[in-house]
């Protein structure tokens, strides 16, 4: 464990800007796999009925329904 360290320590000062990317691109997978399913599960919590289809044509339409 301790060589892979090493080996590591090394890669980081011989190239910074690469291993800056790797670690910018592994939060950005490792975020949407906990963030989401919280937003989720506070979407689920406030849930809007949809509007029928006929009041929807009806308001792009322009055309009221009596």
């Amino acid at each position: 464990m301790g060589r892979v360290m090493e080996k590591l320590k090394i890669f980081v000062v011989q190239e910074p800007v690469v291993a800056a990317s790797c670690l910018i691109a592994g939060v950005g997978l490792f975020l949407p796999a906990v963030v989401r399913p919280i937003l989720d599960s506070f979407e689920t919590a406030k849930q809007v009925p949809q509007p029928a289809l006929s009041d929807v044509v009806a308001g792009v339409t322009g055309k009221r329904r009596d």
